[in-house]
């Protein structure tokens, strides 16, 4: 730790950008399914017009309503890195707004999640950049520290570490690390299969729901 207060690690490596392209395209809901559905953070939801988040974890704890690690954390970030943001939940104060998310935009970064507040909610709705928050506050930040980059963190209930996998859509965030991705994709497209099977069954009103039987056999009360 520097004397300013910021424990800074060096960045992860970034995932392979072919599996980032096919995260892209898949919906989050599936990629939970494909994870026990017992990953993904709650209580955070997207601000940005409907757009597709994938990419790998620059991550930032910070105190509350306290944003100068996050602007720090930009040196860590590379053309394609999420940014995930642990501000303890709190939603006093604004973390960023209109001005930072448009420099993440511009850096290359792939999103912004922060779980705190964020500001300038008309103007970042308006692009499709992504980005995820807790809450909403006119509030600005405070600029003391301390913080940390780098390090394991805690947003909206679900850990992330540095170098994990972040994607998110309109549901919500799911992370994992890189290793468990072709599982992962794997698992998440015969699942897309098995729905759109399903969507044709119920177009056609052939919808064979006969395992409600057996569903309902197991009950314990």
């Amino acid at each position: 730790m520097n004397a300013r207060g910021i424990l800074k690690n060096p960045s992860a490596p970034q995932a392979d950008p072919a599996i980032i392209a096919q995260l892209r395209d898949i919906a989050v809901a599936l990629i939970s399914d494909s994870l026990q559905r017992n990953r993904g953070s709650t209580g955070l939801r997207p601000f940005h017009r409907p757009a597709p988040l994938a990419g790998t974890a620059v991550t930032v704890r910070t105190r509350g309503g306290d944003n100068l690690a996050v602007l720090r954390a930009y040196d860590f970030c590379r053309p394609g890195d999420v940014m995930v943001i642990d501000a303890g939940g709190e939603v006093s104060n604004a973390i960023f707004g209109g001005i930072m998310s448009l420099g993440a935009e511009k850096l290359g970064l792939a999103g912004l999640v922060v779980d705190g507040a964020i500001r300038d909610i008309a103007e970042i709705g308006e692009r499709s950049f992504p980005v995820y928050a807790r809450g909403v506050s006119h509030r600005g930040p405070y600029k003391d520290g301390p913080g940390a980059i780098n390090v394991e963190v805690t947003v909206g209930g679900m850990v992330v570490r540095p170098g994990d996998i972040v994607v998110g859509d309109q549901d919500g965030l799911c992370a994992f690390p890189p290793s468990l991705a072709e599982e992962v994709i794997g698992k998440a497209l015969r699942q897309r299969d098995n729905e759109e099977a399903t969507i044709r069954s119920i177009l056609e009103g052939r919808w064979d729901r006969s395992f409600v039987d057996a569903l309902e056999a197991r009950c314990a009360n």
